[in-house]
């Protein structure tokens, strides 16, 4: 199986903590967060990881190389930010395989890749979302479905109770091969714009799942992998 990686956000809510490498790359229980997500994936069988990087991008590659613990790692550089999109569109061209899992940096999520990937054949998906039941929450939007199919994107709003996106995506290698530009949001222009028309499957997890894109979040992830450490 193959993953995308999109490794080039600059943290800025997290720059007076951690500024001197990449969000992906901030500093937990003694490593980057980047590789916590790149162990857990190549242990679920992920062979081929393309790195979406641009900000501070060399400590990425000196880190992790192009090739870690038996996984090959291919760079798709950024010359200057292109939304979460335009790196997908960028990154998923050094793909090889018809379907590909892309995975935001900077969110951890514990979840069954090859039976996400068994879904996304059989509902002969476009996308396929892993999807997180959370309770009182306002940082996220929320998805609505019929029978797994996503119907509806719904804004970021307070909500006692709600599925949201988890941050980890299967898509055809060819969804956005058609997209005019090189710089859009995938979340805006894809995934709420084009919900009607393409097929988007939700993948129900309940696995372990943080999101380290807020101080608070990010000490949590910092508390929890240590714990794991000492274990």
């Amino acid at each position: 199986m193959e993953a995308v990686i999109l490794a080039g956000g600059f943290g800025s809510r997290l720059s007076h903590i951690v500024s001197d490498v990449p969000k992906p790359m901030a500093p937990v229980a003694g490593h980057p967060f980047l590789k916590y997500i790149l162990d857990d994936l190549i242990a679920k069988g992920i062979s081929r990881v393309v790195m979406a990087v641009g900000y501070k991008k060399e400590s990425i590659l000196k880190y992790f190389g192009y090739t870690y613990n038996g996984c090959e790692v291919v760079y798709s550089n950024e010359d200057r930010p292109l939304l979460t999109g335009g790196a997908m569109k960028k990154a998923l061209i050094k793909c090889r395989e018809q379907n590909v899992f892309v995975i935001n940096g900077d969110t951890f999520y514990d979840i069954n890749l090859l039976a996400m990937a068994v879904e996304h054949v059989k509902n002969s998906a476009d996308l396929t979302i892993a999807t997180k039941e959370m309770r009182n929450f306002e940082r996220y939007g929320t998805v609505i479905t019929e029978n797994d199919r996503i119907i509806q994107f719904l804004e970021k709003k307070p909500k006692e109770y709600g599925m949201i996106n988890g941050g980890i995506y299967l898509v055809k290698k060819e969804l956005l091969s058609g997209i005019i530009g090189d710089e859009f949001s995938f979340e805006t222009e894809i995934m709420e714009k084009k919900v009607s028309e393409l097929k988007i499957y939700a993948f129900k997890c309940n696995g372990y799942f943080v999101d380290i894109g807020v101080p608070e979040d990010y000490e949590k992830a910092r508390m929890n992998f240590a714990e794991v450490g000492d274990e």
